[in-house]
């Protein structure tokens, strides 16, 4: 159905945007942009603002996509710092406010100075997918869209030049002052880890099954830069096929293309985790009494060095602990005295 589609309107702050693709050593295709958009609805307003006379090498490409050039000329004589800001910026607020029928404002820059601009836009209701080249993008703004695209990744696995993000998280504290440890964003387990995370998440928050593109959803809230395309993946549905494969998640079901997600009936690889956490108690247990929680991740660790319980969906170790409690691998007991949890061995 046409009126089920999102309506996109582009605005290209293009000195931002082609300046920040020469510095990576790319030229700027704006096909490879439209593209993008194109697959998530109809692009039905194309704006680029920009002193056209400095560009006049990309008016072809850009008018071949149908995209209005906008002149802001720069060599008037007189400061005109910001003013293609400014003119997009009122621009888009206007439409916002005059064109209900637009559902998704699309932005091509990694100008910090916009994040006001996507901030409103979203007050209004206003789905805001943000598009840069990476080395010249502000922190600030990836955060504030709904959907951040890196220009490097939609040229495909291979094709930029710019070196592979690698995010890094630091978890806080938990109850028992443990930190964890850094854990790199670019690897298959991190992708599994945030996949888990975010449906046992889904399931705590609400009452009926889980379907494949709700996580996805969820994924873009929490990290609008995400993309499987950084994990080797050509689309989201292949990413989840992997993951069931593994045995780290369910399929099932669902409509067609978008499948019911649960976590393995069997358990998968969590019961075999549970294991390992029994024989590790119970093997500190009979050499120097119950250990505490606090350092027995790391004691985990030293016999499979990739443990992770994000891995199984849970949100601290704690919380696996309490989970093995439940299903009778281990025991856990508060002390007062050494102001921690003390495990034993359970009787299954």
């Amino acid at each position: 159905m046409i009126d089920d589609e999102e309506r996109i309107a582009v605005f290209f702050d293009f000195e931002n945007i082609a300046l920040g693709a020469r510095d990576r050593g790319e030229r700027l295709d704006p096909l490879v942009i439209m593209d993008a958009l194109s697959e998530r609805g109809r692009v039905v307003i194309r704006r680029a603002y920009a002193d056209w006379n400095l560009f006049a090498e990309y008016r072809q490409a850009l008018v071949e996509q149908q995209i209005e050039l906008i002149e802001i000329p720069q060599r008037t004589g007189i400061v005109r710092k910001n003013a293609a800001d400014i003119k997009l910026a009122v621009d888009a607020l206007e439409m916002a406010f005059e064109r209900d029928f637009i559902t998704t404002f699309a932005l091509a820059s990694g100008d910090s100075d916009f994040t006001p601009l996507v901030l409103k836009l979203r007050e209004l209701n206003k789905r805001v997918v943000g598009i840069g080249v990476e080395g010249s993008t502000s922190k600030l703004l990836p955060g504030a869209c709904d959907e951040f695209l890196f220009y490097e990744s939609l040229l495909g696995p291979g094709s930029a030049k710019a070196a592979p993000r690698r995010r890094k998280r630091k978890e806080p504290a938990g109850p028992t002052g443990e930190t964890e440890p850094e854990e790199e964003t670019t690897d298959l387990g991190s992708v599994a880890r945030m996949v888990t995370k975010t449906l046992s998440g889904l399931q705590r928050s609400m009452d009926g099954p889980v379907l494949s593109s709700m996580v996805k959803r969820a994924l873009l809230r929490k990290d609008p830069t995400f993309s499987e395309g950084d994990y080797g993946f050509r689309a989201w549905g292949e990413l989840m096929r992997h993951l069931e494969t593994a045995g780290i998640i369910e399929l099932s079901g669902g409509a067609e293309g978008d499948p019911f997600v649960d976590f393995p009936k069997d358990g998968g690889g969590e019961e075999a985790a549970f294991e390992l956490l029994k024989e590790v108690v119970a093997e500190i247990e009979q050499r120097s009494g119950p250990p505490p929680l606090s350092g027995l991740k790391s004691e985990l660790r030293k016999r499979q060095p990739n443990f992770s319980e994000k891995n199984f969906g849970y949100g601290g170790f704690l919380q696996f602990a309490k989970a093995s409690q439940a299903k009778g691998y281990v025991d856990l007991e508060w002390d007062d005295e050494a102001e921690d949890y003390l495990l034993s061995a359970g009787a299954i």
